[in-house]
């Protein structure tokens, strides 16, 4: 699977079939991604910022919300730490990633519980790439230095205090990045 075939799939998935919007999609995911990136998946949703459905793509490194040939909303995978999916009647399949860089939500989402095991999957590799990256970068360095993990607790307390994790998803969170 290349970048168009992804951006293609989204946007079938999405119901649109705006050339030019594919055409934006596929410029921005290429002035953005590095040498190394691939494609993982795609599939269509909506930031609950917008009315129209956009892509959300899946990466090797992050997350990218496409919208409007708009500059994307990217999450790091190794700062990502849990992925829900919820249904509404309003709003569909609802999936709230909730990363030490803050909490994003995307309603509307098509297939959302697939998309969020691969999610989930691709962020637990990519965690663990990370920690390889470290120990092979000075042998000698613990995996994750007490210091790192003191910081990313106090962020996830913050996302907690500020209303944007439940207690549930604080736990759960919490509990994974401790391991």
């Amino acid at each position: 699977m290349d970048w168009s075939d992804l951006i293609d799939t989204a946007f079938d998935v999405a119901g649109n079939s705006s050339s030019d919007h594919r055409a934006a999609a596929l410029r921005t995911v290429e002035a953005n991604v590095t040498p190394d990136e691939k494609p993982i998946a795609s599939t269509a949703g909506r930031h609950p910022d917008h009315f129209r459905k956009g892509v959300l793509v899946l990466t090797t490194h992050r997350l990218l919300f496409l919208k409007d040939g708009k500059p994307p909303v990217p999450v790091p995978l190794p700062a990502v730490t849990d992925a829900t999916v919820t249904r509404t009647r309003i709003n569909g399949e609802v999936l709230l990633v909730v990363a030490l860089t803050g909490s994003h939500r995307f309603e509307d989402v098509v297939k959302a519980e697939v998309f969020a095991e691969q999610l989930r999957a691709a962020a637990r590799l990519a965690r663990e790439d990370s920690r390889k990256e470290a120990i092979t970068a000075d042998p000698a360095a613990p995996a994750s230095t007490g210091a790192d993990l003191l910081d990313q607790l106090e962020r996830l307390a913050a996302l907690h205090t500020a209303g944007a994790l439940t207690a549930e998803e604080f736990t759960r969170a919490k509990q994974r990045l401790i391991g």
